[in-house]
């Protein structure tokens, strides 16, 4: 269970599509900072960081949790059976296929034909159409409403800010603290105090409303900071700060309440695994992204 919470979280900083707040932070970064991010973009700055994590964390949780039970020959058997039962793969699992690799190969490849939301939202007209879900089941997602109306409502709020001056007139005003240091240890730091500050959110999305626009724009205050790897380092960290607290972000609650983890095993994990987590950021994501940029 530890080590599906910990890939998950390394998979929410890998992919930029992988978890929603990070489409929030992509927006917030053009709108705060200009800087533009595509999935590509994203997916190449995280990718030797990704990778070294995937690799390391089962061993980690093997070494530092490891499980009761090692061995189960049992299971295949049992797995095997029920996808049995199961049958094959309906006429409706087919398209959901074939829609969700459309909207990947389009968000991948074809931002500079179509808009990532345009296509989500065909995406989703599209499972109506075909009945692959009703729209009732659209109409009770009453999460994904929440997420849509909040995110429009952040992503205007933060253009409107920087449109009359309030950003330019934040960095100035700050410019005194980040210039006492050199531009790569002003980077370092505001990456650290990012990522730290997650453990009294609750919210991977009020954490990026409420301080990715202010630590863009006390970045933007040092006249040396290379605002791109800033930014990619910021929004970076979001997915792999999930794995702090059992409220850091949405699944972390329910891998909590599984009756696996232990809230003192989940706090001691969590302070471990966060702290290798940003270690590599550090170590290996900074270097590359400021080579890259």
């Amino acid at each position: 269970m530890w080590t599906a919470l910990a890939t998950t979280s390394v998979t929410s900083s890998m992919f930029l599509t992988a978890l929603a707040p990070n489409l929030l932070a992509v927006e917030l970064a053009w709108r705060v900072a200009g800087v533009k991010i595509s999935w590509i973009d994203w997916f190449a700055a995280f990718a030797p960081v990704g990778i070294v994590l995937l690799a390391a964390v089962p061993f980690l949780a093997w070494k530092i949790y490891p499980p009761e039970v090692k061995e189960a020959p049992d299971v295949v058997e049992w797995a095997q059976t029920e996808l049995e039962k199961m049958g094959g793969l309906t006429r409706k699992e087919y398209l959901l296929a074939v829609l969700v690799l459309a909207a990947l190969g389009f968000w991948v490849f074809g931002e500079s034909l179509v808009n990532a939301t345009t296509v989500a939202l065909a995406v989703l007209c599209a499972l109506v159409l075909f009945k692959i879900v009703t729209w009732d089941d659209v109409l009770a997602n009453k999460q994904a409403w929440s997420t849509l109306v909040w995110f429009a409502t952040l992503v205007a709020l933060a253009g409107g800010l920087s449109k009359v001056g309030f950003v330019d007139w934040l960095a100035q005003n700050a410019g005194s603290v980040v210039n006492r240091v050199p531009a790569p240890v002003a980077l370092v730091d505001l990456v650290v105090t990012f990522y730290l500050i997650h453990y009294i959110f609750a919210s991977v999305t009020a954490h990026v409303t409420a301080l990715l626009p202010l630590m863009l724009t006390l970045g933007s205050a040092h006249p040396n900071m290379n605002m791109k790897a800033l930014t990619l380092s910021l929004v970076l960290s979001l997915g792999i700060m999930g794995v702090l607290t059992p409220y850091a972000t949405g699944p972390s609650p329910v891998y909590h309440g599984s009756g696996y983890l232990p809230s003192h095993d989940y706090w001691r994990l969590g302070a471990v695994f966060g702290a290798v987590f940003l270690v590599a950021l550090l170590a290996i994501g900074i270097p590359w992204i400021l080579l890259i940029t």
